[in-house]
Parts: C-alpha cells; sequence; structure tokens
C-alpha cells in the first residue's frame, strides 16, 4: 500500500488481554515524545461508545487512546463498530453512523464489503501524523473467521501494517496461547507477526527468562518486552462490560449507589468516576440479586436495547425492589434507557430495537417515549437545575421523551433548553445525557445535594494514570524497537 502512514498493530492471543491499555500507553508514550500520534481499531464490538465533534459514534477505547494521543476525535479512528442489541445480532456502525442491524452470521457473510470503508479511514486518521497504533480485535487464532477478516490480519496484510501479539500471563497459559496462535496460523499471516508482547505480570520478572526464550524458540518471534501488571489502570474507564464481573460489591461508604447490570447495558462508563470518590460505594447488581436494601441512590443505566431490557428488569424482580426502594425514601435516576424506563409508556412502532410494539413503563416519571428511526448523537454542555455545576456530555440515543414530566427538567443545555424529567417530590429523575459525573462541578454539586463531599479530580486524575501507564510501558517494552519495528 504506497504512502500509507508509519503503523504498528497490537493485537492479542484472545479478548481482554490489554490490547486498548497497551495502545493507550503507546500512544501517550510516543506523543510525550513530540510525535503525532493516532489510534486506530478496524473493527470493534461495545456498547460503551463516544460521541465525535461532527456527531458520530466510536468505541470509548478509542476516544481514549484519542486523549492519550492527545488529538481529537474522529470517526476514522474506529470505522466499523458493532453494538449487540441480542445474542445473536447487532447495530452496525459505520465511519460514525449507523448503517442498520445484522443477525451474526449475516454480518459475517457481509463484512468483507467494508473493507474498502476500513482501509479509507485508515488512510484518513494516518494523513500527516507521524505514526498510527493499530488495536486489533479478539484474536487473529480465530481461523474459522479468517476468509472476510478485517479486524486483525485481514486488515494487517491488506494495509501491509506489521503485527505485535499481546498475551496475558494473568489468566495462565501465555506460552500455549502464543504458542498456539503460531500453530494455527497460515504461512502469510504467521510472517506478518514480527513479534510479542507479555502482559499483565506479577511477581519477579526475572523469572520468566526462560518462558521468553521458549517462546521466541518455537514461534521466531521477537520478545519486545514484559509490562508489569499495571494497578493504575483500573482507574481508567473500561470498555468492555466482561469488567462488571470482577466490579461488584462497593466497601459500604460514605453514599451508597447500585446499578443494576442489564444485559444489554450501554455506557456504563458513566458511573467511573463516582466509583472512583471516596465518599461513594458503587455496586453494580448482577442478574439474580436483588437491589441492595441500604442502597441511598439507585441509578438506572443506558440500555442498547430499552424494551428487552426493561423486560430484563422485571424478570429479575427488580421493579419490586425499586418499588420498595423508593417507598422507603431513597433516590432514583435513570440515564438514557434507564430515563425511558422510569416513564410510563416506551412504544417502539417501527421495531427499531426488536419486534415492533409498546410497552408500560414502570411509571415513576410522567413521560412517554416513542423510538425512532434517527439517531441523536451530539455532544452538549449545561449545568444541573437543581445546583449541580457545569458539565460537558453528550446524547446517544434513539426515541423521543414527552410528557408532563418535562416541565420540571433535570438539567439545562447550553443553546438548547430543558432536558429531562423530575418527580414531583424531587426523589427520582431522569435525562438522556451521558458523561455527566465525569465533570467535576456536576459531580460536586450532585453529591453536595446527599450531603457528601467530591474528593476526586476526575478528569486530572485519568491524564496522570495515562502518564503513569505510558511510563509502565516505556520501562518494560523496547519502545524503541516497537517504534523502529513501524517501519
Amino acid at each position: 500500500m504506497a504512502g500509507r502512514p508509519r503503523a504498528l498493530m497490537i493485537q492479542g492471543t484472545g479478548s481482554d488481554v490489554g490490547k486498548s491499555l497497551l495502545v493507550a500507553a503507546l500512544a501517550r508514550a510516543f506523543a510525550n515524545r513530540g510525535l503525532s500520534v493516532r489510534p486506530f481499531k478496524p473493527q470493534n464490538m461495545s456498547n460503551n461508545a463516544a460521541v465525535t465533534a461532527d456527531g458520530g459514534e466510536i468505541g470509548r477505547a478509542q476516544a481514549l487512546q484519542a486523549r492519550a494521543a492527545r488529538v481529537p476525535l474522529s470517526v476514522h479512528m474506529n470505522p466499523v463498530l458493532l453494538k449487540p442489541q441480542s445474542d445473536v445480532g447487532a447495530q452496525v456502525i459505520v465511519q460514525g453512523r449507523m448503517l442498520g442491524t445484522a443477525k451474526a452470521a449475516e454480518y459475517q457473510a457481509r463484512k468483507g464489503e467494508l473493507l474498502s470503508a476500513v482501509l479509507d479511514s485508515f488512510a484518513r486518521v494516518g494523513d500527516g501524523a507521524d505514526l498510527v497504533l493499530v488495536e486489533g480485535a479478539g484474536s487473529p487464532a480465530e481461523v474459522n473467521l479468517r476468509a472476510r477478516d478485517i479486524a486483525n490480519m485481514g486488515f494487517a496484510l491488506a494495509a501491509e501494517v506489521p503485527v505485535v501479539l499481546a498475551g496475558d500471563i494473568d489468566r495462565g497459559g501465555v506460552i500455549a496461547s502464543l504458542v498456539g496462535t503460531h500453530a494455527v496460523l497460515d504461512d502469510r499471516d504467521r510472517a506478518a507477526i514480527k513479534g510479542f508482547i507479555i502482559n499483565k505480570f506479577r511477581g519477579d520478572i526475572r523469572l520468566f527468562d526462560d518462558g521468553l526464550t521458549e517462546i521466541e524458540r518455537r514461534t521466531g518471534w521477537r520478545g519486545y518486552g514484559v509490562v508489569p501488571f499495571l494497578p493504575a489502570a483500573a482507574k481508567l474507564p473500561a470498555e468492555d462490560a466482561v469488567v462488571l464481573d470482577h466490579w461488584r460489591d462497593g466497601p459500604g461508604k460514605g453514599l451508597r449507589v447500585a446499578v443494576p447490570m442489564l444485559s444489554r447495558i450501554a455506557n456504563f462508563d458513566d458511573f467511573d468516576p463516582l466509583r472512583l470518590e471516596p465518599s461513594v460505594s458503587v455496586t453494580m447488581v448482577p442478574p439474580g440479586r436483588p437491589l441492595p436494601l441500604d442502597a441511598d441512590l439507585i441509578i438506572l443505566p443506558g440500555s442498547k436495547s430499552t424494551i428487552a431490557d426493561l423486560a430484563f428488569f422485571r424478570t429479575q424482580g427488580w421493579d419490586v425492589d425499586l418499588h420498595a426502594h423508593i417507598r422507603r425514601g431513597g433516590r432514583v435516576l435513570g440515564i438514557c434507557g434507564g430515563y425511558q424506563m422510569l416513564g410510563r409508556t416506551i412504544a417502539d412502532p417501527g421495531g427499531i430495537e426488536g419486534p415492533a410494539g409498546a410497552v408500560d413503563g414502570l411509571g415513576w416519571l410522567d413521560v412517554d417515549t416513542v423510538l425512532t428511526g434517527s439517531k441523536v448523537l451530539k455532544p452538549v454542555s449545561g449545568r444541573g437545575v437543581a445546583g449541580e455545576g457545569a458539565f460537558t456530555g453528550y446524547e446517544m440515543h434513539v426515541g423521543v421523551t414527552t410528557g408532563p414530566g418535562r416541565d420540571r427538567p433535570m438539567l439545562h443545555l447550553d443553546g438548547m433548553g430543558p432536558e429531562g424529567a423530575v418527580s414531583a417530590d424531587g426523589r427520582i429523575a431522569g435525562c438522556y445525557i451521558h458523561g455527566l459525573f465525569g465533570a467535576d462541578a456536576f459531580r460536586v454539586g450532585f453529591l453536595a445535594g446527599f450531603g457528601q463531599a467530591s474528593g476526586l479530580a476526575y478528569e486530572l486524575s485519568v491524564d496522570a494514570t495515562l502518564d503513569e501507564c505510558a511510563a509502565g510501558v516505556e520501562a518494560a517494552l523496547d519502545v524503541d524497537g516497537l517504534l523502529a519495528l513501524a517501519g
């Protein structure tokens, strides 16, 4: 591919091996060296998304990586985004815009058609950059999906980008996962991988010297280093809902917040700033467990499939728990899909998120929602009506919500007017805006309403954590060698 930008691709032996963090840390490390760096992920699957300035959407991991690189977001940083709506189907976003929905088998048959869009976006991202850091998806060892692959080796060969394979030693079997990947790849794919990284190592790294030698002997790939387990990474927004399996009970301090883990929970990084607050305990409540009796605040999160998740909510008995919580004087907040659920009705006449129809909502806010075909994607700013400070955030939803409850708004948006709804007694509220708690001024005012002080400067903490992770990979990896490999 003539004239391609200097680029390096980080693939992994599986999901959740730390690819996203490695790319973010390397992006910050190279940016700190004065290079113009851009992140890129050909195909992503996540219900955590970010809105770009031009009204498109990309995966949250690429938004964090762009922040690490100190560059504005672009829809071309993640040209194909899949947002699961069921166990077998997903919404397909191409270059920031919703293309439609597809079942898994249908998408596998069609995704080869998207390679041209992926390569177009890669060229756009690389224009004027010193380096593009590319993140793979899942594992290249899924050879059953290789024929139409655009996420891993299919992209790497088409774009002529060298690959470094990351393995997670913390989960065990890292030698087998790297050597096994080498064994199942065909010759062309195997040759495109130039080296490997061991990630998440705990203990004395020297004890793995023989392991490195064995991997190099069996694969012929060069080891670029061993990255220690970086505890600071837990302070960064997570993209994959798999992390929620390890994020359950808070320590019971201060304000006690409970968030039900909906089956299609979306943009759950909304709660990261609350989780990091010294005066707040956040509990993610998994299916099969009741909403805790001692919660001060229950937050209904966003959902990729609101009506289906409302049914799921009721199946868990959480509607009964919520009623008891409100009767005890507890507070409730709904964000996006959670806001829609708190209303009187939700209608989906066009079958946007599932079978066409209408259902009763939970009935705690005097509003009604109709899901529509047009998707709202826009950055916003404003202030809380109840004295909370300023915020910047974003809207990302289908649906129009109306009703008398909106005469008591939760927020005031700059240049747009009132947003959301609040119950007559002020204890139940909802809005469409994501990212509220990431704004320090808003969060300070929000916590003050519960008699709690904020002890966190969130935006500063994210940047400090990125610098800490960058320093960690600089010390652990042959970063100069990786840059040379990029060409």
